[in-house]
């Protein structure tokens, strides 16, 4: 799917989300990257192949 160079991380890639943005729908919380994986915004991602990544929000500790 990828036609950039250097090209975008694979959707098994450790980096997957760095991939291009393709479609951007902020309004309902996803967009579609250039290597086929769905992005939501709560950081949640939904692969290719229909495997589920549970939303990764960074930790924080209140002060």
């Amino acid at each position: 799917m990828c036609q950039h160079t250097p090209r975008c991380p694979s959707a098994d890639s450790p980096d997957r989300e760095a991939a291009h943005v393709v479609a951007a729908h902020p309004e309902q919380g996803w967009s579609l990257l250039c290597n086929a994986v769905l992005l939501f915004e709560d950081t949640g991602e939904l692969l290719p192949d229909g495997r589920v990544v549970a939303p990764h929000r960074p930790f924080s500790v209140a002060a």
